[in-house]
């Protein structure tokens, strides 16, 4: 790490603290020329692929957004914040995992949908009403009668 006082290549880490909610580690160095210290802060930088939308445009994945759908098609359903997280944190491990710059929003949406389904079954009717499309009540019907298997 290159010191900020002087420019000098070699310094050394002197403490080491990771902050109170874990996001990042702090780091007190102290420069082997100036002896001056300074601080350095780490955070992981993580990337995660591209969502290609229907239509071909493609948007930068957003964590608040599939909390909004998930907050949305659970909305007065008795399913805990820590199950839903946990939900969350699968689909975002599977994006981080598929190695790939682009995956189409259809792939999140099943994952979604499965997410859903073991979680509570209204919340999964509910989303897939919207998700599918559903033109009438046969539609509708079809996928209560897949539940009830």
């Amino acid at each position: 790490m290159k010191c900020p006082f002087c420019g000098h290549l070699e310094t050394q880490v002197v403490e080491t603290r990771v902050s109170e909610e874990a996001v990042f580690i702090r780091r007190r160095r102290q420069c082997s020329a100036c002896d001056k210290r300074f601080t350095t802060y780490e955070r992981p930088e993580v990337s995660l692929p591209a969502i290609v939308k229907k239509d071909g445009r493609r948007v930068e994945y957003e964590h608040d957004k599939l909390l909004a759908s998930f907050h949305l098609a659970l909305r007065k359903r008795p399913v805990s914040t820590d199950r839903i997280d946990g939900a969350i944190e699968r689909i975002e491990e599977k994006l981080l995992g598929l190695g790939p710059r682009e995956v189409p929003s259809s792939r999140i949406g099943e994952w979604v949908m499965r997410e859903l389904k073991k979680l509570d079954k209204v919340a999964y009717i509910r989303f897939a009403s919207v998700y599918r499309s559903f033109k009438d009540i046969d539609d509708f019907r079809a996928m209560v009668d897949e539940v009830r298997k």
